[in-house]
């Protein structure tokens, strides 16, 4: 080697800072385990926009849907690419529902938990153009017409159906549950009434209600939904006087043995997209619950809601035998 190559070579060394902190070398793969136009999949597509706008990732984030067995294709798939780190999933409550509902080979352990970015909210929607301006009214009609009311849900045995299990045990009620692929397909069957009425995430019906298309009857929380014009509707135990309420999670997960310094990483990345004005303003338009969490508080929070998903399924007949 040359005078000239070694010292071009001690330059180059010396400029590359020690130990410099991971970050991609290239695109990110995004994967939602859920069909397009669903909360999810809005989630998904909004840090993408944001990591952009912003430039807060030096290369590009691919949203990819993966929705196939009520999101097992895209858990399985970002399972079998151990200590990758281009690869993020988003999970919905379909992380407990799908493997204790269908048995796949999966749980919430086998990936790296990153960061939970919010809580969503679930509301029973009705069709405007229907005479139902409380949910009374509407659950006066579901009785009256005992398997007559088709109830629209995201999936079979996830959270929608749980949720539509929980109503119709506190009320003596039945449904005629119809599963979709997407939130966002759920409420357009609702708008074009082929089914009654859902039990939507609030973004998934926004625009439709605001176009005066969908009618919010409740709220599934144990108190009203504190932004906007959301403040109006009442929640469940107010309309009805049972007590139904459901968080949902709306979290990132890597493939297992993801590396620390990847993980770090992510952790900085999603704070700095949850901080945005962009993001904000997602969570007030959408009315979802601001609820970044990390490291142990994450684990704790995904852990206990395991469990209460193995109580609300087994309650529902929703395990797999």
């Amino acid at each position: 080697m040359g005078l000239k190559t070694a010292l071009a070579l001690v330059l180059v060394l010396a400029a590359a800072p020690a130990g410099a902190a991971w970050e991609p070398t290239k695109p990110i793969e995004f994967v939602v385990p859920a069909g397009t136009g669903g909360g999810a999949d809005q989630m998904a597509r909004l840090i993408s926009g944001i990591a952009e706008k912003h430039k807060l990732s030096p290369r590009p984030i691919i949203v990819v849907n993966k929705s196939g067995g009520a999101g097992a294709e895209g858990f399985l798939d970002v399972k079998s690419k151990k200590g990758d780190a281009h690869t993020i999933i988003i999970t919905l409550s379909n992380l407990f529902t799908t493997p204790l509902h269908t048995g796949i080979p999966f749980s919430w352990r086998d990936l790296t938990p990153i960061a939970r970015m919010a809580l969503d909210q679930f509301i029973l929607w009705v069709n405007a153009e229907t005479p139902y301006t409380t949910a009374k009214e509407y659950i006066a009609a579901v009785n009256e017409k005992p398997l007559g009311k088709k109830m629209g849900g995201t999936g079979s045995a996830q959270e929608d159906q749980i949720l539509t299990i929980q109503l119709e045990q506190a009320l003596g009620l039945k449904f005629i549950y119809v599963p979709f692929k997407g939130g966002g397909e759920v409420c357009v069957n609702l708008v074009g009434k082929h089914v009654d009425s859902t039990v939507n995430n609030p973004i998934e019906c926004a625009s439709h209600w605001k176009a005066g298309r969908v009618r919010p009857l409740a709220v599934f929380d144990t108190a009203r939904i504190p932004v906007g014009e959301w403040k109006e509707i009442p929640t469940v135990k107010e309309a009805l006087g049972v007590d139904v309420h459901y968080l949902m999670l709306r979290g990132i997960f890597g493939p297992p043995d993801m590396p620390k310094d990847a993980v770090d990483w992510y952790v900085a990345f999603l704070k700095k997209v949850y901080d945005t004005p962009d993001f904000q303003k997602y969570l007030g338009e959408g009315a979802l619950k601001p609820a970044f969490a990390t490291g142990a508080e994450y684990v704790k929070w995904v852990e206990g809601n395991e469990q209460l998903h193995k109580e609300l399924m087994a309650k529902g007949g929703l395990l797999k035998k």
